[in-house]
């Protein structure tokens, strides 16, 4: 006997996938106009440098590129646990006039798809690396806040030929304290003080990050980077919040003495997020450093 597609049961299925897609369609819109409105408040531009997405390795970054090809210097810049390349929208503007400036959204973070499996920070370097071989700019300037210094200390080891100089901003992780739950404590203490703009780009952030954050958090304690300070050979820049509670005093200058070229630079009255309050300290200290190396 043949189906009869206006069966009430075909109806019903019918009927149900479209309010299935109608809601999909409206939470997509909804999300897209909540990111817009926090992008709004917080001062963050929208998407006006070059988009693109590059794989390696069955890991995608996606990357936004701001400047003219024949720029003297690329800076590349590499965000933190739970982050993405808007934290950098302060930053883009103010880094070096004329460069090339580069920020990435790592795999599973920003608008970056979520890999099959949990890279390790040494698979996000050579990603990284990569890319940087693809767009035929090196030896650049790689900048990391956060996790994103372990990622560009690795590029530096690993990839030297690459690397140019090297600017390590809130280094992590304090080999003392590896152990995720007193990252997230002192994280949590850090936050406290920190102003509504980090707070709500910094909540955002952390949603896109998507359901495996455990597991990349896990990937970023397992990493030992006082085993590679060593052996990186570019002048280094490292910078610290003096109110940071995520990378202690004592740890900082554990990172600085590690690093063969290192010059050590405290900003007063920030914490953790330093670059995503305000990036003009940085920024005048990375441009006063750069003139001086």
């Amino acid at each position: 006997m043949a189906s009869d597609d206006n069966s009430p049961q075909t109806t019903a299925e019918s009927a149900a996938e479209t309010v299935t897609e109608a809601v999909k369609d409206a939470s997509a819109d909804v999300a897209e106009k909540v990111d817009r409105a926090i992008d709004e408040a917080t001062g963050v531009r929208p998407d006006d440098g070059e988009i693109e997405e590059f794989t390696y390795d069955g890991s995608t970054l996606i990357a936004e590129r701001r400047g003219e090809a024949p720029a003297p210097r690329t800076v590349l810049l590499v965000h933190g646990i739970g982050m993405g390349r808007k934290v950098f929208a302060d930053l883009v503007q103010r880094v070096e006039e004329g460069a090339v400036v580069v920020a990435v959204d790592l795999p599973g973070y920003g608008d970056a798809p979520e890999p099959p499996r949990t890279p390790t920070i040494e698979r996000l370097a050579d990603l990284v690396a990569a890319y940087l071989r693809h767009l035929g700019r090196g030896p650049a300037l790689l900048l990391g806040h956060s996790m994103g210094t372990q990622v560009v200390t690795e590029v530096a080891v690993r990839h030297p030929d690459l690397v140019d100089r090297l600017v390590l901003v809130a280094p992590t992780v304090d080999r003392r304290h590896r152990r995720a739950l007193v990252q997230l404590w002192r994280l949590g203490r850090d936050l406290l003080g920190e102003s509504g703009k980090v707070l709500l780009l910094g909540a955002r952030e952390y949603l896109h990050a998507g359901p495996n954050l455990g597991r990349k958090m896990q990937a970023m304690l397992v990493h030992r980077p006082e085993d590679a300070h060593p052996k990186i050979t570019a002048p280094t820049l490292v910078v610290r919040g003096e109110l940071d509670v995520v990378v202690p005093q004592a740890w900082f200058d554990e990172v600085v003495a590690g690093i063969p070229d290192a010059t050590p630079f405290v900003i007063e009255g920030h914490h953790h997020e330093t670059l995503i309050r305000t990036a003009g300290p940085a920024a005048a200290e990375i441009r006063r450093w750069l003139a001086e190396t």
